[in-house]
């Protein structure tokens, strides 16, 4: 029931913002500002992507190299058909791609790869709310410093909570030996968590710089006022309810945060619209690519050797 309530009030909200930004967009203006941006711009976005996906690959690669024995390219082939799917399907529900495959593929147990996916996702939160304490607008040094240390607080304090985790005992209730095993499993994804920081870092540094760099074409303004945009478009995905693709949230969370610096609202909505439809194409590519070209996975059945 909280299920169905909670994909509900998703499609809701969806819906909503969706009727709201295809109302502001103009799409013949949508698709010319796309047709207008150079083919060095393009060109240079899709190599960042790309070089962003590398990165993602390298970091679940970095964490999973002692469990999987797997290959970089297996890895990279299982990470870009997970950014496909969380691209397309609705309710976030291309996040279960990531556990199911490597359970399948590699015989990673579910409990060690959803929580490795969690803590991915806790880190990408944490590093794209630092990198926002430096990139909103208007905001007052001494907030900026409060920020970023409560972000710094928090990324410390989660792994200290995960080594610090009770064994289980015989006699303990199912509610505390399931937690027992969440903070285990959390325990052994932030062993590595300083590697875990810098891979995360450089990945959202180039995605955003790419992103920031597409809609500064698109909109013929400066980099800072694309890379707000980028932050805004990449703060709302973040949020735990989505709808079908992201569409909505994505492209009010760019156009919120660019018009405080003179972008108005229908034209942020075009262009994170225009910068929305790139990022699915970039990802969908992807992910087609790696099926026909890189090497599937063997399953890896640990439990029968």
């Amino acid at each position: 029931m909280k299920t169905w309530l909670k994909r509900g009030t998703a499609l809701i909200i969806t819906l909503g913002l969706l009727a709201w930004v295809v109302h502001g967009a103009r799409w013949n203006s949508v698709l010319t500002s796309l047709s207008h941006v150079g083919v060095g711009d393009l060109l240079l976005a899709v190599i960042a992507f790309a070089a962003s996906y590398l990165l993602r690959a390298a970091r679940v690669h970095d964490e999973f190299r002692e469990d999987t024995q797997a290959s970089f390219a297996a890895i990279l082939r299982l990470t870009l058909l997970h950014n496909a799917s969380i691209n397309i399907l609705p309710f976030r529900s291309g996040e279960a791609t990531f556990p199911i495959l490597l359970n399948r593929w590699f015989g990673v147990p579910s409990t060690r790869a959803v929580v490795a996916l969690l803590w991915l996702r806790i880190q990408d939160a944490f590093v794209v709310l630092a990198l926002g304490a430096f990139v909103i607008p208007g905001l007052h040094p001494a907030l900026r410093a409060l920020w970023i240390a409560a972000v710094a607080v928090a990324a410390w304090a989660i792994p200290a909570w995960a080594r610090q985790h009770p064994e289980a005992g015989p006699k303990t209730g199912k509610l505390a030996s399931t937690v027992a095993r969440i903070r285990s499993a959390l325990a052994e994804s932030t062993r590595r968590h300083a590697r875990g920081w810098l891979w995360s870092l450089g990945n959202w540094s180039v995605k955003l710089a790419a992103e920031a760099w597409l809609l500064a074409a698109l909109l013929q303004t400066h980099f800072a006022t694309g890379l707000a945009g980028a932050l805004g478009v990449e703060l709302a995905s973040l949020l735990p309810v989505q709808g079908f693709a992201g569409f909505g949230t994505y492209e009010v969370g760019g156009a919120f945060l660019m018009k405080p610096l003179g972008i108005d609202s229908a034209l942020g909505l075009n262009a994170a619209l225009a910068l929305h439809l790139f990022v699915i194409a970039c990802a969908l590519a992807a992910g087609g690519l790696a099926t026909a070209f890189l090497p599937a996975a063997q399953t890896a059945l640990k439990q029968e050797n």
